[in-house]
């Protein structure tokens, strides 16, 4: 899959078959429109592209009227988002910078020098609810109007729905915002997941001692920054970690802002998520996990992030959290692998970016 920031590049495509999102956390609903553009692709002849925006549109307004509550809370990272994309067979993406150029641009303007001009649509597929162009100007009429007139096909996809629910990025922060990972997984149509670069951190938990397991380490973490301020899942979290071994392993994890810490953190003030793997590969030594890619699933939403007052409570915290964890893997999960076929592809992307 090629990877375009903007559409002024010499190695898009020619002519493609192209759908138009923010496709936050690329969900079931997504998928069957991906699945649909597919075959009207390759009835064509032509590549499939993926449009979608950075920041989320709706990040940018809430920016620029001064009102952070209006922005979305992320399903996933811009990587991740990609990696589905590429999972999901799609040729080429081109991310638009959301800003005010693109906000304030005729709806005609969008078609004529985006779709055309840009990319060489020859069919476009939209959502049911799609509007486009300055103040929303813009929407299926008008883009079909256009698409006789200029040439190149247009249809919509219908809501997609499982048992009633219509499945949308909303219905699924809804679901990670109340710590329901099963319903989150219905609409995702596999668990809830985040990838990254391994970072580092201030190497606070091989300090803490874990006085249960006798690790000499305490709780050594696994630091993803989640490269967005306001993550749709957030507290602590039963997780299967893939990429640092043949099979995933076994842990908990903090997903948030660490409000046990300082200021001082190395990360502070950014979204990480934590993880402790309970059974640590020898094989990594005490370093070697450092930039790696490692896909963190996120499957038991234990609580809510807490704030502890000292060191010996946060380590007592921690210390039941992974029991509460080898618990829940003990009654309800075993550790599933994947396809080799599909992790290579995501691999590829996530290498690039």
């Amino acid at each position: 899959m090629k990877i375009f920031r903007g559409f002024k590049h010499p190695g898009l495509a020619p002519a493609c078959a192209v759908t138009i999102g923010n496709f936050d956390g690329v969900h079931r609903g997504h998928q069957a429109m991906l699945g649909l553009l597919r075959a009207e692709a390759a009835q064509r002849g032509i590549p499939t592209c993926a449009m979608t925006f950075e920041p989320h549109p709706r990040d940018y307004f809430a920016q620029k009227l001064g009102k952070p509550d209006l922005a979305p809370a992320r399903v996933g990272t811009l990587r991740d988002k990609l990696s589905q994309l590429e999972i999901c067979g799609v040729d080429q993406v081109v991310i638009l910078p959301f800003n005010e150029s693109l906000a304030s641009q005729r709806p005609e303007d969008f078609i004529q020098d985006v779709l055309i001009s840009g990319l060489g649509a020859k069919y476009v597929l939209v959502g049911d609810d799609f509007r486009f162009g300055n103040k929303r100007a813009g929407d299926y009429a008008m883009l079909d109007s256009s698409g006789q007139a200029l040439g190149f096909d247009v249809a919509r996809m219908n809501s997609y729905e499982v048992h009633g629910l219509r499945v949308s990025s909303t219905a699924v922060r809804e679901a990670l915002a109340a710590g329901d990972m099963q319903q989150a997984a219905k609409l995702l149509g596999h668990p809830y997941r985040i990838s990254g670069h391994v970072v580092h951190g201030r190497k606070l938990g091989r300090k803490l001692a874990e006085s249960r397991a006798g690790a000499d380490d305490g709780f050594r973490t696994l630091n993803l920054r989640f490269d967005h301020w306001k993550p749709a899942a957030s507290g602590i979290f039963a997780v299967l970690v893939h990429g640092l071994t043949d099979t995933p392993l076994h842990g908990v994890a903090n997903l948030g802002v660490r409000p046990s810490l300082d200021p001082n953190d190395i990360n502070g003030g950014r979204v990480l998520l934590e993880t402790h793997c309970f059974d640590w590969p020898v094989e990594l030594g005490g370093e070697g996990a450092y930039g790696k890619i490692i896909r963190v699933e996120l499957l038991h939403k234990l609580h809510d992030e807490l704030k502890y007052d000292s060191l010996d409570a946060l380590t007592a915290g921690i210390a039941k959290d992974c029991d509460d964890a080898r618990a829940f893997f003990a009654g309800n999960h075993a550790p599933s692998h994947r396809s080799s076929h599909t992790e290579t592809r995501r691999q590829t992307t996530r290498d690039r970016i």
